[in-house]
């Protein structure tokens, strides 16, 4: 995840949320520019990417809904034919 906040604003938010993911703090916007999400405000688009295992981009969801945003993935996942894997103590949905 990359968030045009600075390094403090990220880690309280991600404190606040419990987040168990990492939050780029791409503060000089460096970041978002290269992946063209910076936008008009200078805030980044919420797009996600889908990266192969050999480094190409396969796809880029630019309708990112936070409320569904997880279920998306795992449609996008699912339609990219990428393999489901179980986490140790993971149920099965």
């Amino acid at each position: 995840m990359l968030s045009v906040d600075s390094l403090k604003t990220n880690t309280a938010f991600a404190e606040q949320n419990r987040a168990n993911v990492p939050i780029l703090s791409d503060a000089d916007r460096s970041v978002a520019e290269a992946y063209g999400v910076l936008n008009v405000r200078g805030l980044a688009n919420r797009w996600t990417y889908f990266i192969d295992p050999a480094g190409i981009l396969v796809h880029i969801d630019r309708m990112v809904n936070p409320s569904t945003a997880g279920a998306d993935l795992v449609a996008h996942l699912e339609e990219l034919n990428v393999p489901r894997v179980e986490l140790p103590g993971e149920a099965d949905p």
